[in-house]
């Protein structure tokens, strides 16, 4: 694959000038989620990646779809403007390859081709839609590597705004982790807040959320129903939901990925951090430095896809992971183009 062949004409002469000087290449990774958009940029390292760029911004650009079944044009607008900014930092930092993804929104709003083909020819971004099982599998190349050692079966989840990712992970004979089963779930936070509410969260309200989720949950808890349990079985979460619980279970004033990306936290712990959560006001979590306006009718619909999980797939341990797709995006680009991953091919 040509260096640029994601990112559009306007990329070229930044590409050839990375290539002359320096001489090591320049990574990007895009997610373009229902909620957030958010941008890596980054160079090799020993033993993974430096992050150089970042950029990170809530779009909301499935918002109504749950109802329309359409983009509506201001959450389009809204987007339009973080792509901007994210082409503008890759072009800054002479990005030579990058993969620029959508997930659930594209996917399934009807006119989600089309809002593509506007980025295409306002910004010369060139973004593909991924399956959702290409979103499962790059959500445990971004944090695999958080699970424990020693645990012989893991599962992972990634709670987004329009799907959820349920990943069995599973050990194998020769020690490497494998994926055993997947399931995507056509839920997240913006489409369960949209249907259910998301300001006043009444106990009967998070009760009947949790039972929604169980209900789409149910024929993959069957299909893993045989799957072995050790004594160090335990779940690993990536998503604004999960980072959110942790900051509040740390009181922190303001969040903090270093503080919690790969963060334990017990059983007793969650419990504690959602009741927080659910006796929070609206406006209290609106001013919450780990939650803010933006996620305050949204956090507490995560809680709920989190609890529906955590009832099916008891265990004693969740890790936090303040990582995911584009993390895997950037570990999959490096892989590959690795001189002994080439001579493979």
């Amino acid at each position: 694959m040509a260096a640029t062949t994601m990112l559009g004409p306007g990329f070229a002469a930044s590409a050839r000038a990375e290539t002359r000087h320096p001489p090591s290449r320049v990574y990007a990774a895009l997610d373009l989620g229902t909620n957030n958009c958010r941008l890596l940029v980054a160079r090799p390292a020993q033993g993974g990646f430096r992050v150089i760029d970042a950029f990170s911004r809530i779009v909301r650009l499935g918002e109504g779809l749950s109802q329309s079944g359409r983009l509506n044009e201001a959450a389009i607008e809204r987007t339009m403007e973080a792509l901007r900014i994210c082409r503008d930092k890759m072009r800054t930092r002479g990005v030579t390859r990058a993969r620029l993804v959508a997930t659930e929104a594209c996917r399934s709003a009807s006119n989600g081709a089309q809002f593509l083909l506007r980025v295409r020819d306002r910004l010369g971004l060139h973004l593909e839609i991924v399956d959702r099982e290409t979103e499962a599998h790059l959500a445990v190349a971004g944090c695999g590597e958080l699970i424990d050692d020693d645990a012989e079966a893991t599962l992972l989840f990634d709670i987004g705004g329009g799907s959820s990712e349920i990943v069995w992970m599973r050990r194998g004979a020769d020690g490497a982790r494998r994926v055993a089963a997947w399931e995507s779930l056509r839920l997240g936070v913006v489409s369960l807040a949209e249907t259910f509410g998301g300001d006043d969260v009444t106990p009967e309200i998070f009760e009947a959320m949790i039972a929604h989720v169980d209900a789409e949950l149910a024929p993959f808890v069957e299909r893993v129903a045989d799957e072995r349990r050790c004594a160090r079985f335990h779940l690993l979460g990536t998503s604004g939901t999960v980072t959110t619980l942790a900051g509040v279970h740390l009181d922190l004033p303001r969040y903090d990925r270093r503080a919690i990306d790969g963060l334990w936290l017990s059983r007793a712990e969650i419990d504690s951090a959602v009741l927080k959560l659910r006796a929070m006001s609206y406006a209290e979590r609106a001013a919450n430095g780990c939650i803010g306006a933006e996620r305050a009718d949204l956090v507490l619909a995560g809680c709920a896809i989190l609890e529906a999980i955590r009832a099916r797939f008891p265990a004693e341990r969740v890790r936090i992971a303040d990582r995911g797709l584009r993390e895997g995006i950037l570990s999959q680009m490096m892989r590959a183009d690795r001189p002994s991953a080439r001579a493979r091919a």
